[in-house]
């Protein structure tokens, strides 16, 4: 089997992206811990691709890297690229975008997520792109959450963070990004 290495130390990320791949005849692990890898890039895929090769070079094995962000229509797609650091904390990232919002009706956002495939060399092969529509609550739909929190998916009656792993990989947007991808993996890896 093929050993891919997923690009992230967010262990969350990592036990979603996995998920997502479970179908695949691949052994996955994710990047060596000691990995750090700023995100210099003025896009999604600039820094996919940053984290992807970086973890290439290291494992010397293929890795695939995703980089997403929150984007509200209201606030002419804020904070995007720039989610992870919005603000210091989760709590104080929920409190702008709701401070921001105050009094609009117009709530409309999506999650946005570009995933990168590169070859054992650091290569880049593939990439694809995911979104998930929906709308930013007036509050956070439960307590310690993240943006996910405040993200409702119509389709799914939760937010997105509510959201199961099955329906992550039918509709959220790593999921859509992964499922895109998903065809290249096969034919890369020969699987």
């Amino acid at each position: 089997m093929s050993l891919l290495t997923i690009a992230s130390g967010n262990l969350k990320k990592v036990a979603e992206i996995e998920a997502m791949l479970g179908p695949l005849p691949v052994d996955v692990q994710r990047q060596p811990e000691h990995l750090s890898v700023e995100e210099t890039g003025s896009t999604y895929l600039d820094n996919a691709v940053l984290k992807a090769q970086a973890a290439a070079d290291l494992t010397k094995t293929w890795a695939i890297a995703d980089d997403s962000g929150l984007e509200v229509d209201a606030l002419n797609g804020e904070p995007g690229l720039f989610s992870a650091r919005f603000a210091k904390t989760n709590e104080e990232k929920i409190m702008k975008i709701l401070t921001a919002l105050q009094g609009v009706p117009y709530r409309s956002a999506r999650f946005r997520s570009v995933m990168v495939l590169c070859n054992p060399e650091g290569k880049p092969i593939k990439h694809a792109e995911g979104i998930c529509w929906g709308e930013i609550l007036k509050e956070p739909a439960y307590k310690g959450g993240e943006f996910e929190s405040l993200f409702w998916v119509r389709e799914t009656k939760c937010s997105y963070g509510e959201m199961t792993y099955e329906q992550l990989a039918k509709l959220g947007s790593r999921g859509k990004a992964a499922r895109s991808l998903s065809p290249y993996l096969r034919q890369e890896l020969g699987i």
